[in-house]
């Protein structure tokens, strides 16, 4: 039978929540060894989460981190520039949020708004989107050429998808301020930003630093599948501390505690 762009792909069975759990912790036990690794080795890693509204890389990020030290692994998400920021070189914001030896970040969108949201919400004009697309590639080989790991996720989620979550998020107090008045504006540019995506990647897919894509419309296999695939983009070791198990508490004598009655305490409400 003949295959049209309207078609769909029969989507998968939804994954079991206990087998979800269950993969993530195990890759979360990874993701901490390979925090370790980055910080013994003094690997300078940058990992560039992008993609449509809705896509889930928020989530995704939520979950590397939720078990990783915040003092060397760091989300960078950046709000709208400053008046000062604008009069800058472009990338000069961001290269001030690269890391230092042993860490890591993850970008939760970066330099490529311009590619995408400046483009279609109009807020560059053509002679700075244009230069962007060529000064991109040389900027990205220059931080490679620097000895810092650069990673590039887009997170990739049909039409219909993104509009399931765009209702969920309005009808849930707790995530209701995922969505903004640009997120909803862009409802209406769909065609817009597909176009700004495939010129983006005409020029920023490169064999130096390529895009890799995340079928993100089933959040726990996107998350899981990113996360996988990170861990196997740096070949790292299962560091030996030598520490086994506790030793022997030592404990100080003479030493008599605060009575409680003379502290204030949070009142117990549960």
């Amino acid at each position: 039978m003949k295959t049209t762009k309207s078609s769909k792909i029969p989507s998968k069975k939804k994954m079991d929540k206990e087998v979800y759990e269950k993969e993530l912790s195990k890759l979360q036990i990874e993701l901490v060894k390979l925090q370790e690794w980055i910080k013994h080795e003094g690997l300078r890693v940058v990992v560039i989460f992008e993609g449509r509204d809705a896509a889930g890389k928020g989530g995704t990020i939520k979950r590397i981190t939720q078990s990783l030290n915040p003092r060397n692994c760091r989300v960078a998400a950046l709000t709208s520039p400053t008046e000062r920021e604008k009069t800058q070189w472009y990338f000069q914001r961001y290269v001030s949020q690269l890391p230092a030896a042993g860490d890591m970040v993850l970008f939760d969108r970066s330099w490529y708004n311009r590619a995408g949201v400046e483009r279609v919400m109009g807020f560059c004009n053509d002679e700075e989107y244009w230069d962007f697309l060529r000064a991109c590639p040389k900027f990205e080989n220059m931080l490679i050429h620097a000895g810092i790991i650069l990673i590039k996720y887009w997170f990739s989620v049909s039409e219909e998808e993104q509009e399931r979550r765009f209702k969920n998020r309005i009808n849930d107090p707790t995530k209701v301020w995922k969505l903004s008045p640009m997120d909803l504006e862009s409802r209406d540019k769909w065609v817009e930003y597909s176009k700004a995506k495939d010129e983006m990647f005409t020029y920023t897919d490169t064999k130096i630093s390529p895009w890799y894509v995340v079928d993100a419309d089933d959040k726990e296999r996107a998350r899981l599948n990113c996360i996988s695939h990170l861990l196997s983009m740096i070949p790292y070791k299962e560091l030996d501390y030598g520490i086994k198990e506790l030793p022997p508490r030592k404990y100080s004598k003479g030493y008599v505690r605060t009575p409680k009655d003379v502290q204030t305490f949070v009142p117990e409400k549960y």
